[in-house]
C-alpha cells in the first residue's frame, strides 16, 4: 500500500473559525492536495509528537510538509498558495516580516473561541471526505 505523502493540516477541532477554514479548504483544494485532522484526535497528537510539539498544542494551525513544520502565518500562507479563489492572493503577505505577521495570527489565535465560539467536540466528515482527514472516525472530545 502506498504512503499517502500528501502535506498535513492540523488545526483547532473544535473551533468555529478553523472550521471555517478546513471548510474553505475543502472547497478550494479540488485535486485534495491536503489532509486535514483535529490538533485533539490521536492521530493529531501523534503527528504533534513526531515533529516535537507539546501534546495539546493548540495555538497555531500546523502544516506538516514531509520533514518541514509551519506553525501560525507561515502555515496559513503555505496553504493558501496551493488553494482556488482569493485566499490564493495572500501568498504576497509572504514578504512581510514575520515578526510583523505573527504577532496579528496570535492575538486572533488568542481570542478566537470569544470572538467565534467554540463546539463540544472535533468534526466528523462526511463519508464523501474520509479520505482527506488523517483519523476520520474518532471523535475527541473538547478539553
Amino acid at each position: 500500500m502506498p504512503t499517502d505523502n500528501r502535506p498535513i493540516i492540523l488545526f483547532d477541532g473544535v473551533c468555529n473559525l478553523c472550521n471555517a477554514a478546513v471548510n474553505y479548504v475543502i472547497d478550494h483544494d479540488p485535486q485534495a492536495r491536503f489532509r486535514l485532522g483535529a490538533l485533539q484526535s490521536k492521530a493529531g497528537a501523534n503527528l504533534l509528537a513526531s515533529v516535537s510539539l507539546p501534546d495539546g498544542f493548540l495555538e497555531s494551525i500546523i502544516l506538516v510538509e514531509g520533514s518541514e513544520v509551519f506553525l501560525r502565518s507561515d502555515a496559513a500562507i503555505r496553504i493558501a498558495r496551493r488553494l482556488t479563489g482569493p485566499a490564493r492572493y495572500l501568498w504576497w503577505t509572504r514578504v512581510v516580516p514575520r515578526f510583523l505577521r505573527d504577532p496579528a495570527y496570535r492575538l486572533v489565535a488568542r481570542y478566537r473561541y470569544n470572538w467565534f465560539g467554540k463546539r463540544d467536540t472535533c468534526r466528523v466528515p462526511t463519508p464523501e471526505l474520509m479520505d482527506r482527514f488523517i483519523d476520520p472516525g474518532e471523535v475527541a472530545l473538547a478539553g
